[in-house]
């Protein structure tokens, strides 16, 4: 079982907050989602550099039109 690393973390105040969010506000959107995008892989434990295909073992498209409720 995996165990929170305290100190790992630090607790901010609101005005440090602010500033956070002031500047990931003030980088390019394609900036801030090649920063969520390294968090989101280092959760999961992926290669950031690597290619993640989508397993079509599990997922499938279809089409609306087949699953719409039909219309009286």
């Amino acid at each position: 079982m995996y165990r929170l690393d305290r100190q790992a973390f630090t607790i901010n105040t609101f005005e440090s907050a602010s500033h956070q969010r002031a500047y990931w506000l003030s980088k390019p959107a394609r900036e801030r989602l090649s920063a969520a995008w390294e968090l989101t892989c280092r959760a999961w434990n992926l290669n950031v550099e690597e290619e993640h295909l989508l397993d079509r073992n599990h997922f499938s498209i279809r089409r609306r039109e087949d699953y719409a409720p039909k219309h009286l």
